[in-house]
């Protein structure tokens, strides 16, 4: 299967900096697929089972690539959850990408979809982040229970939900 420019750029980021310890820069000229900006998450899975993922919900940097590039590092090294990636591991990971629209602001949870839309949950500085489309979150409720858990926001908190789409890459 072709990789898509979007995780051939994550993979190289992260075999670059394992073996030279260096970050690399954007292609030259950058694509039309990298250019633009816009929130990106990298998430790694080893055997179907989550590895690392680190995103950003709106832009933070100069381009998509960048953003790439970023946060397939942190992806692979920061993630507090996992230890860091090791060389030897980097064959048995599968990276995707998601660029994400820009948030919107929703009234209720009848405006979202968990395999169509992800979701934002925010409380005052306190937010929490849901992809869309993931394995065993079949409701909009859960989307939001998962957010609040994330976020550090107590069930009976009230809450401003925001509803992204997502560009999903392999």
């Amino acid at each position: 299967m072709t990789k898509s420019p979007q995780v051939k750029l994550a993979y190289s980021a992260i075999e670059t900096y394992l073996k030279t310890g260096k970050i690399i820069s954007p292609p030259v000229p950058l694509p039309a697929a990298l250019a633009g900006r816009a929130g990106v998450f990298v998430s790694l899975k080893k055997q179907g089972e989550l590895r690392g993922c680190i995103g950003t919900f709106a832009p933070t940097t100069k381009n998509i690539a960048e953003e790439i590039i970023r946060n397939a590092l942190e992806s692979a090294f920061q993630d507090p959850r996992f230890s860091p990636l090791h060389q030897e591991a980097l064959g048995a990971i599968e990276i995707s990408v998601d660029v994400l629209t820009e948030p919107e602001p929703v009234k209720n949870k009848s405006e979202l979809d968990a395999k169509r839309f992800g979701v934002i949950v925010k409380a005052g500085s306190r937010r929490g982040l849901l992809l869309p489309d993931l394995p065993g979150v079949e409701t909009p409720d859960h989307q939001i229970e998962i957010c609040r858990l994330k976020g550090g926001i107590a069930a009976d908190c009230p809450v401003e939900l925001f509803r992204f789409e997502v560009k999903r890459y392999h």
